[in-house]
């Protein structure tokens, strides 16, 4: 089942108040944040540190879920433990899903070649699909978003195993700055359909969001310049939006999924990569013990590069949370292969 917006089924009243929010990942509950500013404070349901494709909720986290007013999350692509607590909501309650959202720009796993639709530093065809214009939302009706009832085989272990499907769309959307930008108004228009009296706020904190998103974009791009077309290798397959986005080549990765356990030929084949010299880098992740990642680059030449947060797991949450993630991504890689 998909999930995108869900209109309400009542009118909205004519005195609303400042909707109670829920969120998946802290990148997303940062975008949610900045647009809401002062009015209210979404609350992050993903726990520090916790998996967002393995992870299970309190019972007062699907209160909190089934209590709410809007959710707003990837999908259940990305965070499918969420599917079954939307699904205790009162019928017609508001569910923005930004994998499916218009506008969003999606990948395949496994796809190469700079993103031509989002150019570092600039959105234009972002926006266009989106139907942005100076930050407007006129374009972003809800009957546009589409209405849904709701030689290491003993190290394979090392890299854990779950049931996440390394195939078709990738998830990581939130990777491509341009998506967020088409987020940002997104989720003001929805917060302001729900509460019209505040739409004003929502609108001025997002187009300010995007503002700053815009210039962090700018920056970002200028200090991964110098690096764009260098090989590395990541711990898994996470990072083709950012890489697309920026011009950086990815050699591969040890775990194709996020979770999934490399096979024997798989880690045989990239010890071999990294053995030719081309590869200046490899990065372990936050969430998984560097060990695996120790033993493939012993050796070879390849440098162990800082860990990457590519959910923002290691962050404190809020609003600057998500540049938080970009800029600390950007700095770890290029700090690899400057040095």
């Amino acid at each position: 089942m998909r999930y995108i917006i869900t209109a309400l089924l009542a009118s909205t009243p004519a005195f609303s108040e400042v909707p109670r929010v829920v969120t998946d990942i802290p990148p997303v509950h940062a975008l949610v944040a900045q647009v809401m500013g002062d009015l209210g404070q979404p609350e992050l349901l993903l726990a520090k540190g916790a998996d967002e494709h393995d992870f299970q909720l309190r019972p007062s986290q699907a209160a909190a879920v089934a209590g709410s007013g809007l959710v707003v999350w990837i999908g259940p692509e990305l965070t499918p433990w969420l599917a079954s607590a939307l699904e205790t909501r009162p019928e017609g309650s508001a569910v923005l899903g930004l994998l499916d959202a218009k506008g969003t720009m999606l990948r395949a796993y496994g796809e190469t070649g700079h993103d031509d639709h989002a150019d570092a530093g600039g959105h234009d065809d972002h926006a266009e699909e989106a139907g942005h214009d100076d930050h407007g939302h006129d374009d972003h009706g809800h009957d546009d978003h589409g209405h849904d009832d709701h030689g290491h085989d003993d190290h394979a272990e090392a890299a854990g195993h779950d049931d996440h499907d390394h195939s078709g769309t990738d998830p990581h959307v939130w990777l491509d700055p341009g998506n967020a930008q088409v987020w940002l108004d997104l989720i003001a228009t929805e917060l302001s359909r729900l509460d019209p009296e505040n739409a004003a706020t929502y609108a001025a904190n997002s187009a300010a969001a995007r503002d700053e998103l815009a210039a962090l974009d700018a920056r970002l791009a200028a200090r991964l310049e110098a690096v764009k077309g260098k090989p590395v290798v990541t711990f898994h397959d996470a990072y083709g939006y950012f890489g697309a986005h920026y011009g950086l080549s990815f050699a591969g990765s040890v775990a194709l999924g996020d979770a999934a356990s490399p096979g024997a030929a798989r880690l045989a084949e990239l010890r071999r990569t990294l053995k030719t010299g081309e590869v200046l880098c490899i990065f372990p992740e936050v969430q998984h013990d560097p060990k695996l990642i120790e033993q493939m680059a012993e050796g070879t030449g390849a440098k162990i590069g800082g860990a990457l947060d590519p959910v923002g797991s290691s962050l404190e949450p809020g609003p600057g949370a998500y540049a938080a993630l970009l800029t600390g991504m950007a700095e770890t890689i290029a700090g690899c292969l400057e040095g």
